[in-house]
C-alpha cells in the first residue's frame, strides 16, 4: 500500500510538469469565442474614473424615471445636492474597494493652486509670433534708445523676451540697456539690470563697468551718484577686477562731477602707479572735476593744465571749454595758496607779493559819509539803491579796459607770465579771472596755436567771462564775424541775460533786433532771460502776450525770474500778479520760487517787527494785507498751507526717476522725435548785423543810469 501511494504521487507530480497545449486541452475554441465577445462585454476591472461616471449616470437615470412616474418636479438646488451625495458615495465606494491603492480622489482635491498655475503657464502656448534672435532683439532696443524711448526699450527685455517669448537674454542685451540708462541718467534702473545680470550668471564685461560709472556721473541726485559709485568700487575689489583706462576715466568723471575732487585725483594717482598712460580725455575729466569745486577750482585748473602740458599731451576743444567753465564758476581760494601755485607754474622765481585786504582800494564798498546813519526805505528806494553801485562798477571797468598799454598776464601759455599784474587781491569775478588767462585775444591765439578752431559754443562760454561792457561784447561779435562762424539763438540768449543781469534792459531789447536781423527766431529761453527785465505788471503782461502770440507756454523758470525782480524791487502788486499767473497757467512752483516767496514774506515781517516808519503807512498796510491773503490762497491751492519751507519743497519736488516710468502719449512727448533730436539748432551768419553801430561807450550807459536815478519812483 505504501508503494502504491508513492507511485500515485509521482504520477501526479509528473503530470504537473508536463507541457500541455491549448489544442490538446480544448481551450482554442473558447479563446476565439472570448475574442469575439471582448468588444461587447464590459471589462472585469474598471478604473476609478469610469466608476464615477457610470455611478453618476445610473443615479441620474433613476431620478429621471422617478420624476416621470410620480410627476415630481425637481429644482436645480435639489439636483446639485443629489450630485454632491452621489459624488461622496462614489468616493466612499472607491475608498472601501480593496483593489484601489490609496485615496486618488482626495489627492486631486487637495492639489496646490500654485502648481495648477505653473502647469497652465508651462502648457499654454506662447505668442503667435516667432521668437527672435539676440541680434534682432538688440536692433529693436537700439531703435527705441535712438528715439529716446527708454521705457519701451526696457519693456523689450522685461515683457517680450522674459514673459512672452520666454527666451534667455544674453549679456549683450543687458549691456545695451545699461548703456542707455547711463546716458539718460536712470542710475537706479542701470544697477537693477546689473544685479539681474549677475544673478543669471552672465559675464560682466569691462564696458559694463564703464556704463555703470557713467550712470553714476549722470544721476539726478548726488547721493545716488556717490553711493552707487562707492558700492561699485567695492564690488570690483571683491571680484579682484583690474580696471582699464576707460574704467578709470569713467570713475574720475563720476566722482569729479559730484564734487569729490579728492577721490578723482586719487584715482589719477592710482592710474599712474599702475603704469597707465594719461590721455587727453583723462585730463578733461580732471578739469571737469576742478569745475565742481567753487572755492578752489580755478587753482586746481591751472595746476592740472600745466601738468598736461608738461606730460606732452596737447589740449583739445573740450579742454579749453572746461577751462572757461572753471573761470566762470570757480575761485582760487586764499591768496597764500594761490601764490604757491604761481611759484609752481611760473618759470622764474619772481612772484609778486600778494596784497592784503587792507591794502586794496575799497572801490565797490565806498559809501559817502552823508549816507551813514540814515535808514532807507527798501519799499521806495530799492531801485535807486540797486542801480547806484552799478555805475561805480562800470567806472572801474572803464579804467581796466582803457589800460591797453599794460601787458596782460597769461597763466595758460606754455611759458606763463604775470605781465603787468601787481596784486591778486582784487581778482574775484569771472571776467577778472579771465584777464589772468590773457583775455579774449590771447585765449584765441592759444587755441590757434593748438590747431583748434573755436565754434559758436566756445564763444557762448567766453561771453560769460568777458568784462560786462558793451565794448567787450562788440569785440566778441567782431571776432565771430572775422572767423566766419554762424551764431545760434543760444548765443543771443546769453547776451540778453548778461545785459539783463547788469540792469541794461534797453540793451537786452537791442539784442532782439539783432536776432531778427540774423534771421533767427526767439525760443522759450529768450523769453526767460527777457523776464529779468520785467519790473512791473505792465511789462510782465506784455511778455505774456508775446509768448501767447508765438504759442510758447509759460514755465516756472520765467515766473521765477519775474518774481526775483518783484521781490528785489519790493512791489507787492507785481508779486501778487506773478502768483496769479502761476495759478491761471497751472504752473507748479519749484524750490527756488518757494524760497523767493518765503524770503519776501519774512523780510516784510521783520520790517514790521522792527517798527520801520514806512510800515505804518496806509499804502504799505493795504498792499501787505493783499499780499498775505494771496500768499495764503497760493499755499492752499498747492496744499502746502501750514508747512515749513523744507517740508513744502519736499512735497512739491519733482522726482526725476518717475519720468522714466511714465508712458509716452502721442502728440505730447516731452522729448524730440528722431529727426529733431539729430538736427542741430538753426545757425545763421551775423554779417548783416552792423557791429560798429551798436552802443559801445560806457559813459552813455552811466548817463542813462543817472537819468533813471533822477526820476521819481512811484509806490504801487
Amino acid at each position: 500500500m505504501v508503494m502504491r501511494s508513492f507511485f500515485l504521487n509521482c504520477e501526479k507530480l509528473f503530470s504537473l510538469h508536463m507541457k500541455t497545449y491549448d489544442k490538446d486541452a480544448g481551450f482554442d475554441k473558447e479563446r476565439e469565442m472570448n475574442k469575439l465577445q471582448m468588444g461587447q462585454e464590459e471589462p472585469l476591472f474598471k478604473p476609478v474614473e469610469s466608476i464615477k461616471i457610470d455611478s453618476r449616470r445610473s443615479r441620474r437615470e433613476t431620478l429621471r424615471k422617478e420624476s416621470q412616474t410620480e410627476n415630481f418636479k425637481v429644482t436645480e438646488n435639489d439636483i446639485r445636492e443629489q450630485n454632491k451625495s452621489l459624488h461622496f458615495d462614489s468616493i466612499s465606494s472607491i475608498n472601501n474597494d480593496p483593489d484601489t491603492f490609496g485615496n486618488a480622489v482626495t489627492t486631486e482635491a487637495l492639489e496646490d493652486e500654485g502648481d495648477k498655475v505653473e502647469e497652465e503657464y508651462i502648457n499654454s502656448p506662447t505668442r503667435h509670433s516667432r521668437k527672435l534672435r539676440t541680434k534682432e532683439y538688440a536692433l529693436l532696443i537700439k531703435d527705441h534708445l535712438n528715439n529716446h524711448r527708454l521705457k519701451e526699450a526696457i519693456n523689450i527685455l522685461e515683457e517680450r523676451i522674459l514673459k512672452e517669448d520666454r527666451a534667455k537674454p544674453e549679456n549683450y542685451i543687458y549691456n545695451l540697456l545699461i548703456s542707455g540708462c547711463a546716458k539718460a541718467g536712470y542710475a537706479r534702473k542701470a544697477f537693477q539690470l546689473f544685479t539681474k545680470m549677475r544673478q543669471r550668471g552672465l559675464k560682466v564685461k569691462q564696458s559694463t563697468y564703464t556704463s555703470l560709472f557713467n550712470a553714476c556721473a549722470n544721476a539726478p541726485y548726488r547721493t545716488d551718484g556717490i553711493d552707487k559709485a562707492n558700492r561699485l568700487r567695492e564690488i570690483m575689489l571683491e571680484k579682484n577686477y583690474e580696471p582699464n583706462v576707460k574704467n578709470y576715466n569713467a570713475m574720475i568723471k563720476a566722482y569729479g562731477r559730484w564734487g569729490d575732487v579728492k577721490t578723482a585725483f586719487l584715482l589719477a594717482d592710482e592710474m599712474k602707479e599702475k603704469g597707465f598712460e594719461f590721455t587727453t580725455e583723462t585730463y578733461n575729466f580732471l578739469l571737469q572735476a576742478c569745475a565742481s569745486d567753487q572755492e578752489f577750482g580755478f587753482r586746481h585748473c591751472l595746476l592740472t593744465w600745466h601738468k598736461m602740458l608738461k606730460a606732452g599731451i596737447k589740449p583739445d576743444y573740450y579742454s579749453f571749454n572746461a577751462v572757461l567753465r572753471c573761470t566762470r564758476d570757480c575761485s582760487f581760494g586764499d591768496l597764500d595758496s594761490m601764490q604757491q601755485v604761481l611759484k609752481q607754474i611760473l618759470d622764474g622765481p619772481d612772484v609778486p607779493q600778494v596784497a592784503t585786504a587792507e591794502e586794496t582800494l575799497p572801490i565797490l564798498n565806498h559809501e559817502s559819509s552823508s549816507e551813514i546813519g540814515k535808514t532807507k526805505n527798501p519799499f521806495t528806494d530799492s531801485k535807486k539803491s540797486s542801480l547806484q553801485p552799478q555805475a561805480t562798477i562800470n567806472q572801474a571797468l572803464q579804467v581796466q579796459t582803457d589800460a591797453t598799454s599794460l601787458e596782460l598776464p597769461n597763466l595758460l601759455a606754455p611759458r606763463p607770465h604775470l605781465g603787468s599784474m601787481i596784486s591778486l587781491a582784487e581778482v574775484q569775478k569771472p571776467h577778472e579771472r579771465f584777464l589772468l588767462l590773457g583775455g579774449l585775444s590771447c585765449f584765441l591765439e592759444l587755441m590757434k596755436s593748438c590747431n583748434i578752431t573755436p565754434d559758436i559754443e566756445t564763444f557762448t562760454s567766453m561771453l560769460e567771462v568777458i568784462p560786462p561792457t558793451n565794448t567787450a561784447e562788440k569785440q566778441l561779435l567782431t571776432f565771430i564775424r572775422k572767423i566766419g562762424l554762424k551764431a545760434d539763438i543760444d548765443f543771443f540768449n546769453i547776451l540778453i541775460k548778461k545785459r539783463s543781469m547788469r540792469c541794461d534792459y534797453e540793451g537786452g531789447k537791442e539784442v532782439l533786433t539783432m536776432i531778427k536781423t540774423a534771421g533767427l527766431k526767439p525760443d522759450i529761453v529768450t523769453y526767460g532771460v527777457l523776464a529779468l527785465g520785467c519790473t512791473n505788471e505792465e511789462t510782465s503782461r506784455e511778455l505774456l502776450r508775446q509768448m501767447n502770440d508765438n504759442e510758447i507756454r509759460m514755465n516756472i523758470e520765467i515766473l521765477g525770474a519775474m518774481l526775483r525782480q518783484g521781490c528785489e524791487h519790493n512791489s507787492f502788486p507785481y508779486v501778487c500778479e506773478i502768483m496769479q499767473i502761476s495759478l491761471d497757467e497751472n504752473v507748479k512752483p519749484n524750490p527756488l520760487f518757494l524760497r523767493h516767496l518765503d524770503n519776501f514774506y519774512i523780510k516784510c515781517a521783520r520790517a514790521i517787527d522792527a517798527r520801520r516808519p514806512w510800515t505804518k503807512t496806509k499804502t504799505f498796510k493795504k498792499n501787505h494785507m493783499k499780499f498775505c491773503d494771496k500768499y495764503r490762497l497760493y499755499q492752499e491751492e498747492h496744499g502746502i498751507l501750514g508747512l515749513k519751507l523744507d517740508d513744502a519743497i519736499k512735497k512739491l519736488r519733482q522726482r526725476p526717476y518717475d519720468y522714466y516710468k511714465e508712458d509716452t502719449i502721442d502728440g505730447l512727448e516731452n522729448i524730440k522725435n528722431e529727426k529733431l533730436a539729430r538736427k542741430q539748432k538753426l545757425r545763421k551768419y551775423i554779417k548783416k548785423i552792423k557791429v560798429e553801430n551798436l552802443k559801445g561807450d560806457e559813459t552813455q550807459f552811466a548817463d542813462d543810469l543817472q537819468r533813471r536815478d533822477n526820476q521819481t519812483l512811484k509806490i504801487d
